[in-house]
C-alpha cells in the first residue's frame, strides 16, 4: 500500500501525535530540508544536500529521519502556476514512490507554488548577501513548504 498522500486529512490520520515532520524542496541538483518541532507548529530550515544518486540521497534523508525522530515527510509538489502538473511533478511522485519503497513513512505531496519566491523575498528583506542566499535558499524554501502544511494541519485540528 502506498503511503503517499495529496489530502492533508488522510495524511494526518497516519501520523502519531507529538511527532516531528520533515519538509523537502526537491530540486534537480539539491534537496532543501526543514524539520518541524514535535508539536508541529514551527518549521526550521535545516540543510541543503547536493543530489547525487537516489540511493545516496535517500541514505542521508534516512539518517536525518532517525536523528530527529521524524514520522512523516512533506514533499513540495512543483505545480505549474495554472495548477497543472509538468515533468517536475512526475519526478517528485517518482521520488516519493521510490522513497516509500525503502522506508515505510507517510509522505504528503504539498503544493509548493511560490515557496522559492517567498523564501527569496524573505532573504532579501533580511538583507542576506547573494552568496549566502545561494547557500540557504533551498532549505529556506523547504521550511516554507513545511510551514504551509503545518498551518493547514493546525487549521484542521482546531476546526
Amino acid at each position: 500500500m502506498s503511503r503517499v498522500y495529496s489530502d492533508v486529512e488522510d495524511y494526518l490520520a497516519e501520523l502519531p501525535e507529538l511527532t516531528a515532520l520533515m519538509g523537502l524542496d526537491l530540486g534537480d541538483k539539491t534537496i532543501g530540508i526543514a524539520i518541524s518541532d514535535a508539536f508541529r507548529t514551527i518549521a526550521t530550515p535545516r540543510e541543503t544536500i547536493r543530489r547525487k544518486k537516489f540511493g545516496l540521497d535517500a541514505t542521508r534523508l534516512e539518517q536525518l529521519i532517525d536523528e530527529n525522530n521524524i514520522h512523516g515527510l512533506v514533499l513540495g509538489m512543483p505545480h505549474n502556476m495554472d495548477g497543472s502538473e509538468g515533468p517536475r511533478c512526475q519526478s517528485t511522485r517518482a521520488f516519493a514512490r521510490n522513497f516509500t519503497a525503502r522506508r515505510d513513512i507517510p509522505i504528503l505531496l504539498w503544493d509548493e507554488r511560490l515557496s522559492t519566491v517567498a523564501a527569496e523575498r524573505a532573504l532579501l528583506e533580511a538583507d542576506t548577501s547573494r552568496r549566502k542566499r545561494a547557500l540557504v535558499i533551498d532549505h529556506v524554501a523547504a521550511s516554507y513548504i513545511l510551514q504551509g502544511a503545518l498551518d493547514r494541519m493546525a487549521h484542521i485540528r482546531n476546526g
